[in-house]
């Protein structure tokens, strides 16, 4: 199939860039615009306590919800506020109502703070807890810029936080993040791919194709996202750009590595297309399948969040897949070997010493690389047994963001769990109104449990069949030790409802509570069901039962090193409390789903060295020797393109960008070069079991007919493929290269 594929595009070149024309030209002028939601309530099923009580809340007490934005007032030098500052604070609370700020509903100006260091705003803006509109992101920064004309001469000091303003401070953050990971994804593989390549050709080819293939992406997003009504995550944008740019370069890599590699061996460019496609074509597909899958497999996730990110990020890959053995081949065959300009380095080969001395002395005693690399692996991964999630969604945004600022601020006088109090809601079942000491009873049982700070004077709904009851915790709303009191003590003192009656509890903290549980039960189906899927597929590659079990074990183990690797960095060096509870799926879909992409290409290299007749030691040589370039290289590229994610500011995406990387760099450095080559060469023979024929392909002969390892005869340059798709041995003058030499 793909001898007839890269036939295809070799005879046909412009046929191919025409179509990707059109399409692109339909698919960007055509689909709608790509819209997203970083609201966490709009993720969780239905059956959830947390969406209930949102629901209950907006139907019966609209007006009750905590303040969307909270002003908050501290004097200048942290001293205590007198009664002149506090009258100064309800005078700037009025002349901000006269304002009539759009989107802004009442603003009540609080007593001050019980040690008089604090005091504050409340301020009502409907439909707040999820995505702001336009408007409303508007409305915060108008407050914030009435705010600094009217505290000036009041030794005042003011500032914006809650709900409201983390959203347009994360909003702000990611803006600033998307443009840095940006930028610095496309200097890091231009500047790679001229380092490598020496060709400005090949450095901004991938640019120019995937730039166009990430507008393509988007548009396909969004209209998918319009027909399934799918609420698509508001970090989709920045994930779009380093999965595409670093996986569509690792695929443009792999077949470059390879296409140079044949003309080496003296086919003319358009032969060695073909054969580039035809040799490299099924691990590129299978990799991109295998991701596709792992992203795919999302969609059995109770979260609305990953059931639509999944599908985006398959698009994604689909895209670049079809790209780089379509689009891109296309273009090569229209440059030949002028793709290279202005290097002439793609004519003959210069062997990299460290490579072929690698290779040798892995081929020599692949025991001890297995023994290092996976002892490495074994003792990151006990560390991951240490990790916390956090549920800190402010940190999201930088820690010098004023809603970070003022939130802490607000600590100085205030509990914990002020900008984010919890509700419970007491109903009766049978809709009868409830009775004053059941009502009054119930607001004492909540008061006696643990963590709990204050339980406001509960409000009656219409009708009085249901009462809400603010309860401000001891601790942050976003805090495991809030989430800790909701579903422990407070949730028990909750289910104390009178007969006849029915408990619900609400709030940001009790939908935290509920994403932890919903998380831990898709991981329970998402991960198996996904590892199930890529064993298929790599035994439909490898003709295998054997091989993809211990490549999907040695996928499992980078996993939890890489997991424990950032415990160790994060939890354990840099004293956090946790780390962001969304990392262990993050590293899911991008260290295991892609970091396979190099196990594939490597494990693909070692079948097709093992078909020409070697035996396992030296077919793992020459598997490193030659597909260990290639796999050093996109991996650089890869792990630095996630890299970048760190310079875009907040602990989420600092520790993302790390974990990433690391695990990314784990794949390729230590999986894919050591550990996979190595036990290949160990188990031997029935790797291959059952569907290997080791002569299909290779020499005639029999194990004999291989050398020990590190001393490999010098065997014919190897047949060719011509862009008829005919086999034919190597021309005459030709210098034989892979997997013909002899590894010293």
């Amino acid at each position: 199939m793909f001898l007839q594929l890269g036939r295809g595009v070799v005879r046909h070149p412009w046929w191919f860039i025409t179509v990707w024309a059109i399409a692109a030209v339909a698919i960007i002028g055509l689909a709608p615009k790509l819209t997203t939601t970083s609201s966490e309530i709009n993720f969780l099923p239905s059956h959830y306590q947390s969406v209930q009580a949102q629901k209950l809340q907006q139907k019966d007490f609209p007006t009750a919800a905590a303040p969307a934005a909270i002003v908050v007032f501290e004097r200048q030098g942290g001293g205590r506020l007198t009664a002149a500052t506090s009258r100064d604070i309800v005078s700037i609370a009025s002349r901000l109502r006269a304002d009539r700020i759009p989107t802004m509903g009442a603003m009540q100006a609080s007593a001050p703070s019980p040690n008089h260091l604090v005091q504050i705003i409340g301020v009502q803006m409907a439909n707040a807890q999820g995505n702001l509109t336009t408007a409303q992101t508007n409305a915060v920064g108008t407050l914030r810029a009435d705010l600094v004309s009217l505290t000036k001469g009041t030794g005042l000091l003011a500032g914006v936080t809650g709900t409201a303003a983390q959203y347009v401070d994360q909003q702000a953050s990611g803006r600033s993040a998307l443009a840095i990971v940006g930028i610095v994804t496309i200097l890091l593989i231009i500047g790679l791919l001229l380092l490598i390549f020496r060709s400005p050709v090949i450095a901004f080819l991938p640019i120019v194709v995937i730039g166009v293939i990430y507008q393509m992406a988007q548009g396909l997003i969004a209209a998918l996202s319009k027909a399934a009504g799918l609420n698509i995550d508001s970090t989709v944008a920045t994930m779009l750009i380093v999965v595409l740019f670093g996986v569509g370069t690792d695929y443009t890599l792999f077949l470059m590595f390879r296409y140079r590699e044949r003309l080496r061996a003296g086919e003319d460019a358009k032969a060695a297309m073909t054969s580039a496609i035809a040799r490299v074509g099924p691990a590129i597909a299978t990799a991109a399948g295998a991701v596709i899958i792992a992203f795919l497999a999302l969609t059995l996730s109770s979260l609305s969040l990953f059931r639509s990110l999944g599908p985006a990020l398959a698009i994604s890959v689909a895209c670049l897949l079809l790209a780089g053995l379509t689009l891109v081949p296309a273009i090569v065959s229209l440059l030949g070997t002028r793709v290279f300009w202005p290097s002439a380095a793609w004519k003959a080969e210069r062997p990299d010493e460290r490579f072929r001395t690698l290779a040798t002395a892995l081929g020599r005693r692949p025991g001890r690389f297995a023994l290092v690399s996976g002892g490495v692996l074994v003792v990151l991964a006990i560390f991951s047994f240490g990790f916390r999630p956090s549920f800190n969604l402010s940190s999201g945004s930088t820690s010098s963001s004023q809603s970070a600022i003022f939130g802490q601020v607000l600590l100085k006088g205030l509990p914990a769990g002020s900008t984010n109090p919890t509700y419970v809601f007491l109903r009766s079942t049978d809709g009868s109104p409830l009775s004053q000491s059941e009502v009054t009873s119930y607001a004492q049982r909540l008061r006696a449990a643990n963590g709990v700070s204050t339980v406001a004077q509960p409000k009656l709904g219409a009708g009085g069949s249901v009462a809400d009851y603010e309860v401000v915790l001891k601790a942050p709303g976003e805090s495991n030790a809030a989430m800790a009191i909701v579903s422990g003590p407070l949730q028990r003192a909750a289910n104390h409802a009178p007969a006849g009656t029915r408990p619900l509890i609400g709030g940001m903290t009790s939908v935290l509570v509920d994403l932890h549980s919903a998380m831990n039960h898709d991981y329970a189906i998402v991960f198996p069901v996904a590892a199930a899927l890529i064993l298929v597929i790599l035994a439909i590659l490898l003709q295998s039962l054997v091989a993809p079990w211990y490549l999907m074990g040695a996928v499992g183990l980078g996993f939890a090193a890489t997991l424990g690797a950032s415990v160790l960095v994060f939890q354990d060096a840099a004293s956090q409390s946790g780390l962001t509870f969304i990392l262990p799926i993050i590293m899911y879909l991008f260290v295991v789903a892609l970091g396979t992409d190099y196990n594939i290409l490597m494990i693909s290299r070692l079948r097709e060295e093992a078909r020409e007749g070697l035996n396992s030691h030296d077919a793992a040589a020459m598997a490193v020797r030659h597909a260990g370039p290639t796999i050093a290289s996109a991996g650089l590229i890869l792990a630095g393109t996630f890299a970048s994610l760190m310079l875009g500011g907040g602990t989420t995406l600092v520790s993302m960008g790390f974990a990433i990387s690391f695990g990314i760099a784990v794949a390729a450095f230590v999986m894919a070069m050591f550990l996979t080559p190595s036990l290949t060469a160990l188990i031997g023979h029935a790797v291959w079991w059952p569907g290997h024929d080791r002569n299909e392909h290779g020499p005639q002969g029999h194990e004999s007919a291989a050398l020990v390892p590190g001393s490999l005869s010098h065997l014919n340059g190897g047949d060719s493929i011509d862009h008829n798709g005919t086999r034919t041995g190597a021309p005459s003058g030709a210098t034989p290269i892979r997997g013909r030499r002899e590894v010293r």
